[in-house]
């Protein structure tokens, strides 16, 4: 069995059509047919069932698949650590975040992050699921909201904030010290569209403590949304952590005394990719940085 055959068979697994795959890896469709058929030979079962012009992986395929990748997720985690070796202080790091987080609070952080190590390559990713792009192996490490479990990642909590709304210096409630959650009832709210981790987030939490909040506006642009708030359109509702940038647009934060939502905010990546030392250096500046704030 040979990494090329490997490499085939992975393609193949992918596009589940020999000539698709045949033409994304470079070779003749007769020639790809004759490598896995003689990886089925080698193997004594078949790896696809051939429906038709439709395939599908066998059971012996699929075993073969996920010890595949395993073997070139290893293979690419040797190359990063000899690389990581030759390169010292250098190398590049992916790192994707929420949109919301990346406007205000993160950009600063990655800003600081590049001064200290200005020969990192750094690619940042504004992305809605970022666990979704860390387990794909589209970015190195995630920043968001703690994700659900799953055994392919670490998650490594990094801060917990509590939300309340915002409002504008007119809004009846800014000289108010705190709301209540149920006081959301009531009042006209800018919120994310549905299906962004903010707004489901926060519905979720409200919904929970039976409380449907009154949204009038939506918007998935944090400097849409809070000049929605400063023309008195309606009240937001961020995490505290967004207070520095809430203070510069002239706005005030209101917390939310009972039931506030809490937002725990985690960095991830898999479990068995190996981590550079761009990566490494990342993630301890990450918590050091969050720290302080």
């Amino acid at each position: 069995m040979e990494l090329r055959q490997l490499e085939y068979f992975i393609a193949v697994c992918e596009e589940l059509h020999f000539t698709r795959a045949a033409e994304r890896i470079g070779i003749s469709q007769p020639n790809l047919s004759l490598s896995i058929k003689a990886l089925e030979e080698e193997i004594g079962l078949p790896l696809f069932n051939r429906i038709g012009k439709r395939i599908e992986l066998t059971d012996a395929g699929s075993v073969l698949k996920r010890n595949a990748k395993m073997v070139f997720q290893n293979l690419s985690n040797a190359r990063l650590e000899i690389e990581d070796l030759s390169a010292q202080k250098g190398g590049s790091l992916s790192v994707g975040a929420l949109p919301s987080e990346l406007d205000y609070r993160l950009t600063p952080m990655f800003i600081r992050f590049f001064q200290k190590y200005p020969n990192i390559r750094l690619k940042i990713f504004s992305e809605i699921d970022v666990a979704e792009l860390v387990l794909s192996a589209d970015i190195d490490i995630g920043i968001s909201g703690k994700p659900a479990y799953d055994s392919r990642l670490v998650i490594r909590p990094l801060s917990r904030d509590e939300y309340g709304i915002v409002v504008s210096k007119e809004h009846e409630l800014s000289q108010a010290e705190s709301i209540s959650l149920y006081d959301l009832r009531t009042l006209p709210i800018v919120m994310y569209p549905k299906g962004l981790w903010g707004r489901d987030f926060v519905e979720s939490w409200c919904e929970k403590h039976g409380v449907q909040p009154n949204v009038v506006v939506e918007t998935s642009s944090n400097p849409s949304l809070f000049l929605f708030v400063k023309a008195n359109v309606g009240v937001g509702i961020v995490a505290s952590a967004l207070l520095e940038s809430i203070d510069s647009l002239d706005l005030r934060f209101i917390p939310i005394r009972d039931y506030p939502p809490i937002r725990e905010t985690s960095i991830i990546y898999r479990s068995d990719k190996y981590l550079n030392h761009a990566a490494r250096a990342f993630i301890h500046f990450v918590e050091d940085y969050l720290k302080e704030q």
